[in-house]
């Protein structure tokens, strides 16, 4: 890709991340769980599509795929275990093109430089445990799971174990979500 193609693609993906911020601080009510849920209810036969593909591009506009899991129980309640299948497809899915994608926005040249600080994480995201961080990274709710993706594709971590531990997280971290909000909705 060159360089200028590079460029138009790095600012437009930063443009649109600055739309959905701006959108989410003058209206965030337009992201809440009921909200996204009546708004993927309105495509009926449609609905796991539109649900599926909503978490494969969300990841592009740094949306945290939370409030996408919890309108998922909302809309589908008889289909849980549907709902953890299309959530981590979609949270894989979107991982995938954000691990590809760092390079070509030119997040490789980030970690190219000389600070310490990113020396320690690329080495402890590139050596025997890094598996285990970012783990607890996809499973942390408080931490961004895009960001790990974005440095992992950045440092070019090996697939393989990139993809295995944000499974991990995210199917313990997706099946709480799920299991434990059907609970307090639909008690049995």
């Amino acid at each position: 890709m060159s360089p200028k193609t590079q460029k138009v693609l790095k600012w437009s993906w930063i443009s649109l991340i600055a739309v959905c911020v701006t959108v989410y601080v003058i209206d965030s009510s337009i992201f809440t769980n009921e909200t996204v849920a009546a708004f993927i209810s309105k495509f009926s036969g449609y609905a796991w599509t539109v649900y599926f593909l909503i978490h494969l591009l969300r990841g592009f506009v740094l949306l945290p795929s939370t409030p996408l899991v919890f309108a998922g129980v909302i809309l589908f309640p008889e289909h849980l275990i549907w709902v953890l299948i299309v959530s981590l497809l979609g949270i894989i899915g979107s991982s995938l093109l954000i691990y590809f994608f760092s390079d070509k926005l030119g997040f490789s040249s980030f970690f190219d430089s000389e600070s310490r600080k990113l020396k320690v994480v690329k080495e402890r995201l590139s050596g025997k445990n890094g598996f285990i961080y970012i783990i607890l990274w996809s499973f942390i709710p408080i931490v961004p799971t895009d960001v790990i993706c974005y440095v992992s594709g950045a440092l070019r971590i090996k697939l393989s174990v990139f993809i295995i531990s944000l499974l991990l997280g995210e199917l313990v971290l997706c099946s709480i979500y799920i299991f434990g909000t059907s609970y307090f909705i639909n008690p049995v």
